[in-house]
């Protein structure tokens, strides 16, 4: 497995993880997530491509796609009540299901924190939804830490 950049002729593919990862989210939290794929949601991954502040990884598993993460570069400027945040934004992360539990999604993050501390950035995050108890128990495996939380009340 080799864990690279992705091309553009491999946007289809990653769409179709994509719809994996929309399809957890549809089954954690419908009440908040629309179910289906649709043509906005297919073709958000070309506003990604296009991006400059934005790069997508895959995990090549002999010539398939089998996981991809799409990072962003966050920039938040210095106000009156915090400092200047610049950091990498883990902002969609999949392995197919075909593959999972067999380190592709390891291999991913040791290559995210490389490009990152290649790249001059201190500190990688993400945000993710608490039903999703696999992916907490797999980042906090891999050395995340929650630092900050969002709270709900059903009325």
């Amino acid at each position: 497995m080799i864990v690279r950049f992705a091309k553009e002729n491999e946007l289809t593919k990653i769409n179709e993880l994509r719809k994996q990862l929309h399809e957890i989210h549809t089954e954690g939290k419908p009440e908040v997530f629309k179910s289906g794929f649709p043509d906005e949601l297919r073709d958000h991954i070309y506003t990604i491509w296009n991006d400059p502040e934005q790069e997508i990884v895959v995990a090549d598993c002999d010539g398939s796609i089998c996981g991809f993460v799409v990072l962003n570069h966050i920039l938040k400027p210095e106000t009156p009540y915090m400092y200047e945040r610049d950091y990498l934004d883990i902002d969609e992360f999949c392995v197919d299901k075909a593959y999972r539990r067999q380190n592709v999604a390891t291999k991913m993050i040791s290559f995210i924190k490389d490009y990152a501390r290649d790249q001059g950035f201190g500190r990688i995050e993400l945000n993710m939804w608490e039903f999703n108890c696999e992916a907490l128990d797999f980042y906090e495996a891999v050395g995340f830490h929650t630092y900050r939380r969002y709270m709900e009340m059903d009325l």
